[in-house]
């Protein structure tokens, strides 16, 4: 089996160096700089300079190389410029060739999955996501850590499920895609909001209860959009949640601890080579919460630090101004 792995980033190349040790594995990306990387010296020197990466991965700049004979697609691309990439895609790669998700964000402009963006494209093909608490430097550092691949079709996971596993990296199925994916891209913004209150130095009471209050907002929002309930109690919800909350390495919640420190959005981004998706997705996610009848008050939060400019300090102001209320019929 072959494995064509679309995009660079430090996530997309972790996951190239699993697929590597177990398939035919060439990975696209966009730099010049990171393809040779890959090929000379099995390092990715721009995301993931001090990490050594399988012998037999290979990169390429050239789309056409990387996918045309592949058995399988890996989507490593942001949100951002998922639409684009698929389009390039869709003449290239054959019928009925899966393809994996490693998106964690939602279409900005339709709040749409990335899944359903991959249907849309790419019709015909077989659509499912990789995704749980996977920080790509404890993986390539050999630290044992488990995911999820989420197909509809559970068989076509059970077929996949091999090409990412080696000793220290575990993989369940799950048919629930849906689930899932909305796991993956809810737990970002939350992430934002456990970083602002690191940032302002409060201590692990209101990071547990940030973490406990957004697993809740997640878990109604993906069941009201079709989620399963027990999604969000393991890998995909809960698990991912947790690890992105708490860990220096997440993205999103360092942008959270650095607008909680006083900093400007436009500084803390500028100081980022990768993209922090729950700052994209904050209002996608709020609007999906209005369209669903659905509190989401920490998410309403962090939307309006990062689409109005609100304080940290304001923010969590706000939520203890909320009415006092009963912990499990409502938020």
């Amino acid at each position: 089996m072959k494995v064509g792995v679309i995009g660079g980033g430090s996530w997309g190349t972790t996951v190239a160096h699993l697929c590597s040790q177990n398939a035919e594995t060439t990975l696209w990306a966009r730099r010049e700089d990171v393809v040779d990387g890959i090929n000379a010296d099995h390092r990715n020197h721009r995301y993931l300079p001090t990490y050594d990466l399988h012998d037999e991965l290979s990169a390429s700049c050239d789309m056409e190389v990387v996918a045309r004979d592949a058995d399988v697609i890996v989507m490593g691309v942001a949100s951002a410029g998922f639409d684009s990439t698929l389009a390039k895609l869709d003449p290239i790669i054959g019928d009925g060739v899966p393809v994996v998700s490693l998106a964690k964000g939602l279409d900005r402009e339709s709040g749409r999955r990335m899944t359903e963006l991959i249907c849309d494209a790419l019709p015909d093909r077989p659509v499912g996501v990789l995704t749980g608490p996977n920080l790509a430097k404890e993986i390539l550092a050999g630290h044992a850590a488990a995911s999820v691949v989420a197909f509809e079709d559970v068989e076509v996971a059970k077929e996949l499920q091999p090409l990412f596993v080696n000793d220290l990296f575990r993989v369940y199925t799950n048919p629930d895609l849906i689930g899932c994916e909305l796991g993956g891209a809810l737990k970002n913004v939350i992430a934002v909001a456990a970083g602002m209150a690191d940032g302002l130095g409060t201590g692990d009471n209101t990071r547990a209860a940030v973490i406990t209050r957004g697993l809740a907002e997640l878990t109604r929002l993906g069941m009201a959009m079709g989620g399963q309930l027990p999604t969000f109690m393991g890998l995909a919800g809960m698990g991912d949640l947790v690890a992105t909350c708490i860990s220096p390495q997440s993205r999103n919640r360092t942008v959270g601890e650095e607008l909680g420190k006083g900093r400007t959005l436009d500084e803390i981004i500028a100081d980022m080579n990768q993209v922090a998706e729950g700052v994209k997705s904050a209002p996608v996610v709020a609007e999906l919460g209005r369209t669903h009848g659905v509190e989401l008050p920490i998410c309403e939060e962090v939307c309006a630090v990062v689409q109005e400019g609100r304080s940290a300090e304001e923010a969590y102001r706000g939520l203890l101004r909320r009415p006092q209320q009963g912990e499990i019929t409502r938020s």
